[in-house]
């Protein structure tokens, strides 16, 4: 299925060629729509490449009457080498999710310009003066609309691409293609759920003081049934069409703004898994906050505000969830005419809540996983490795992964985001044993 550059039937080929900042002009300029958003001609464009995560190579470009974006897939992991190849249909993946998700929620992605298979590459919407959102949470900065814009990013896309806003042969036609997306699945199925509770190679954390932590993890039976389940769960439960990769550093923000970028691990699996992914990397930005301090601002009432999102995340997550089916979409499940009187409409509407309830739990158990693999497994986040004391920074950390573990291995009882709240709260204050 994939040839030698890792490019497969989706994209790749012989042609394929990694682009540099040189070479960058030369395939934008035959592309007239991209030209005549530019301005000028190639020569008066700059071009620089900023790609800063694990993949794949992104170029901002910039002509006399505006700017744009260039994504690039590598055939292997960025952040490793060539020692470890990967194929480069991921981008095929990530423009295919960007069209279902701008068709649910077009003020929430980047524009789509041009897609070039034989490349592997993305043209799109330069956003400007955005900011990484993990950025913005390690500076302190407040976003009013934030909660509100993931969640309906959320809502709008895990609902419309479900069985209950799809009609059952779209969404099995969408879902075929997507579980070609199989080795940005494994990534998330080894780095996710299995390495940070074993020995493996790539495994890093604060050493020596989480080395402890780390072997408790790994010796924690219960722990490890947990996140098994939650595994099973990832592997099985094809719900919706993911984001699959939905943390502070795939949102771009401004104060008024919100843009979600990068669904490059895009497949059909269980809901919770992102709206957990999202409240994982508020929590990781919470407990972080103590080590961003300083004598003018101990942050603590910035930690307010962190947890005020998640909050808000959570219930307008679940107001508008309900809300879109209430209204009924296309899907094949639940049909109104099984409900149209008083007494099927109440009791279709009770499960609506049982099913909310039990997406919470789902939520939570992937909130715990994502955190605890942020801290001891092999990608972590700059919100706690920007912390220069290795003491503080662990400190950080073990209250992190204290959370972590209650939250997978007490989904079940924890029934409000209340008390998710409370818990952190309760947790930060204690002291770090």
């Amino acid at each position: 299925m994939t040839d030698r550059l890792g490019g497969s039937r989706f994209v790749g080929g012989p042609d394929y060629v990694a682009l540099s900042e040189q070479t960058v002009r030369t395939f934008l300029a035959p592309l007239a729509e991209v030209s005549a958003l530019l301005g000028g001609d190639a020569t008066q464009w700059t071009v620089r490449e900023v790609g800063d995560g694990n993949l794949n190579l992104v170029f901002i470009v910039k002509g006399p009457k505006g700017g744009i974006v260039v994504k690039q897939s590598l055939p292997y992991v960025r952040m490793v080498g060539e020692s470890w190849p990967l194929p480069l249909d991921r981008i095929f993946f990530e423009y295919e999710a960007l069209k279902i998700q701008s068709a649910a929620v077009p003020h929430l992605v980047p524009k789509l310009y041009h897609f070039d298979r034989g490349m592997a590459a993305i043209v799109m919407e330069l956003l400007e003066p955005h900011l990484i959102l993990r950025k913005g949470l390690i500076g302190g900065i407040r976003y009013p609309k934030l909660a509100e814009d993931v969640a309906t990013f959320a809502a709008g896309t895990l609902f419309a691409t479900s069985d209950l806003g799809s009609p059952a042969v779209v969404k099995k036609e969408r879902q075929s293609l997507f579980c070609n997306n199989i080795t940005l699945c494994k990534i998330t199925e080894d780095l996710v759920f299995t390495d940070p509770y074993q020995i493996a190679p790539m495994n890093r954390w604060t050493t020596p003081q989480l080395d402890d932590v780390a072997a408790e993890f790994r010796r924690d039976s219960v722990l490890k049934v947990a996140v098994q389940e939650l595994k099973w769960m990832f592997l099985s439960r094809g719900e919706a069409l993911l984001h699959a990769d939905l943390h502070t550093g795939s949102i771009m923000v401004t104060p008024d703004q919100t843009r979600v970028i990068d669904p490059e691990f895009a497949f059909y699996g269980p809901m919770g898994f992102d709206v957990g992914a999202f409240m994982a990397n508020l929590l990781l930005a919470y407990f972080s906050q103590s080590g961003h301090a300083t004598k003018a601002d101990d942050r603590r009432a910035y930690q307010v505000w962190i947890l005020e999102t998640l909050e808000t995340f959570w219930t307008t997550f679940n107001r508008l969830f309900l809300a879109h089916w209430r209204e009924g979409g296309d899907g094949d499940a639940f049909p109104k005419p099984l409900f149209d009187d008083a007494a099927g409409e109440a009791a279709l509407d009770a499960y609506r809540i049982k099913t909310m309830t039990r997406l919470f739990a789902d939520a939570i158990g992937f909130t715990g996983a994502k955190m605890a693999r942020r801290i001891l497994g092999l990608a972590h986040v700059e919100d706690l490795e920007s912390i220069i004391d290795p003491d503080l920074r662990a400190q950080c950390e073990k209250r992190a992964l204290r959370m972590a573990r209650t939250l997978m291995t007490e989904r079940q009882t924890l029934t409000s985001i209340r008390e998710i709240r409370d818990m952190a709260e309760t947790i930060e204050r204690e002291p770090v044993r």
